[in-house]
């Protein structure tokens, strides 16, 4: 057994925080000189805005669009996501594996996006970095948290300390944005912070009616609330309204201003509704911002489609998360319930899409056609040494949509992918009628879960009832590529196959390797043999 599991994570984070500080005094020590504006004094970070994303889910999404709006508005820009880094017009891939990387290598980006000219940097900040102080010495000027939902309790062990770690980014930010629709959001409106904003869909604590105009600086008009509940801070609000979703898109409105997201999906306008919120603290306008926004054409890896003539709908899709595989699986339902066929003609996704979206509005009395003929093929797993609570969850909620499952391997890193895809799969095959008692089901690592998925104006297929038969309409399948091929063979046109896990990585960690791997490169071949 490697010793560093043996060693108690605070006392690993002394030795985090020691590096930290070192890393600041090689690179500058920005923390330590609070005045320092020239070039003579102070560390990259008092160069520039720093912005820090944080959230369990649409981290990512939520960096690229604060990053459209600053560039939008004649701003030079760095980015550090999930999936790639980004210095003005200089792009390149994270093949790192990881959201945040190390103090060292964070300090030494920021120095860069220094010597680069940038006015803002958007840091995507992980739980793990906040809690190791890999980002010790950053002094924010924007926190920004996007949902708070079950991950990495492998690590924090509860909710509540995996809580506590996000909240870290918010302890000195002077600007924060709060998801008000998300469980709790006042234990991070609580932070002493001049400017406070939140956005929200439908949280009954900020209703329309308590809300009047003022204007921001350079910003146009924003909602703002009289005042947070049981406190006496204010916060500024925009509240989306209006809200339509589609197959390849997004309607909504704040104010008397409608807004056109090409990215589906009421996940997708929360993630605007953040980088909007970010905009307005910037003092950018709202017609940039939406001008910024409805430029956007998709983020890679995050409910991508991959063009094919089969006929069949693909959708390639990070989702790793109890949370987001509920969000997508339900956003993929309503498609699936609304979409006709007409005459085996059917969109294939990207551009294809686009004639049969205008087809498809969000309405409380949607009007259901042959669209329950299609069927949605899954294709997930679970990354190794992470939560393994969340598993079985994983697989339940999946097997809630799904006509064909199949659990795969995906990033086992040091643990046995076999017991990996057999936990997961313990979900799908599940033959328990009441969530609940899956829902507190445990097995090592893991705690009571929140609730699964709960059935929305569109229903949920009845699938609890009809078991699924390894072997009839699941699979377990440990190599990927041949998982893959298999739910390819399975589709007709008109299906949807559903693959989540990977996104746009580009690697796959077993043991201590990182093996070359492209999900939308794997399908694409595999479809040429069809």
């Amino acid at each position: 057994m490697d010793i560093k599991f043996l060693i108690p994570q605070k006392i690993k984070n002394f030795y985090h925080l020691g590096q930290a500080v070192l890393a600041n005094f090689i690179y500058g020590f920005p923390a330590s000189r609070r005045q320092a504006v020239s070039a003579s004094r102070g560390g990259p970070a008092r160069k520039i805005k720093i912005i820090g994303v944080t959230g369990t889910n649409g981290k990512t999404t939520t960096v690229w669009m604060i990053g459209k709006i600053l560039e939008e508005a004649g701003h030079k820009v760095a980015l550090n996501s999930t999936i790639n880094f980004k210095i003005g017009t200089k792009e390149w891939v994270n093949k790192t594996k990881f959201t945040t990387l190390s103090s060292f290598a964070v300090q030494k980006f920021i120095r860069n996006a220094v010597k680069g000219k940038c006015d803002y940097l958007v840091l995507e900040t992980s739980s793990h970095s906040l809690d190791q102080f890999r980002v010790w010495g950053i002094p924010f000027a924007v926190a920004v948290i996007t949902n708070i939902t079950r991950e990495h309790l492998d690590y924090h062990q509860t909710m509540e300390e995996y809580r506590k770690a996000k909240l870290k980014l918010f302890e000195k930010a002077p600007t924060i944005v709060v998801n008000l629709d998300m469980e709790k959001p006042e234990e991070y409106l609580s932070c002493n912070s001049k400017l406070k904003f939140g956005f929200t869909t439908s949280n009954p604590n900020f209703p329309a009616s308590t809300r009047r105009d003022c204007s921001s600086t350079r910003g146009g008009q924003i909602p703002i609330s009289n005042k947070i509940p049981n406190s006496d801070d204010q916060i500024k609000i925009i509240i989306a309204e209006n809200i339509e979703t589609g197959i390849d898109y997004s309607n909504y409105q704040l104010q008397t201003t409608n807004y056109k997201l090409n990215l589906p999906g009421k996940f997708n306008i929360e993630n605007a509704l953040a980088a909007t919120c970010v905009g307005l603290s910037q003092g950018i306008s709202l017609e940039t911002i939406k001008k910024a926004l409805e430029k956007i054409k998709g983020i890679p890896g995050r409910m991508e489609y991959v063009p094919n003539n089969k006929g069949f709908k693909i959708i390639i899709d990070y989702a790793v998360t109890p949370d987001s595989l509920e969000k997508l699986y339900e956003l993929i339902n309503q498609i699936k319930n609304i979409l006709p066929l007409e005459k085996g003609v059917l969109p294939t996704g990207g551009e294809g899409f686009e004639k049969q979206s205008e087809n498809f509005k969000s309405s409380p009395n949607p009007s259901f056609s042959k669209g329950g003929e299609h069927k949605i093929i899954a294709v997930l797993g679970a990354c190794g040494e992470r939560d393994r609570g969340k598993r079985p969850i994983m697989g339940k909620i999946v097997a809630q949509y799904a006509d064909y499952v199949i659990v795969t391997n995906e990033d086992p890193y040091g643990e046995d992918p076999n017991q990996i895809i057999n936990e997961v799969f313990s979900g799908v095959i599940s033959k328990i009628n009441d969530n609940q008692e899956i829902k507190n089901k445990q097995i090592p690592n893991s705690l009571a879960t929140p609730d699964l998925a709960k059935p929305d104006k569109f229903p949920i297929p009845n699938k609890i009832q009809n078991s699924f038969i390894e072997g009839e309409n699941c699979w377990r399948i440990l190599d990927r590529r041949k998982a893959l091929k298999k739910a390819l063979k399975l589709a007709r046109p008109g299906d949807f196959v559903v693959i989540t896990g990977k996104g746009a990585e580009e690697t796959m960690a077993i043991g201590k390797d990182r093996i070359s791997w492209k999900e939308k490169e794997v399908v694409k071949e595999e479809l040429n043999k069809i």
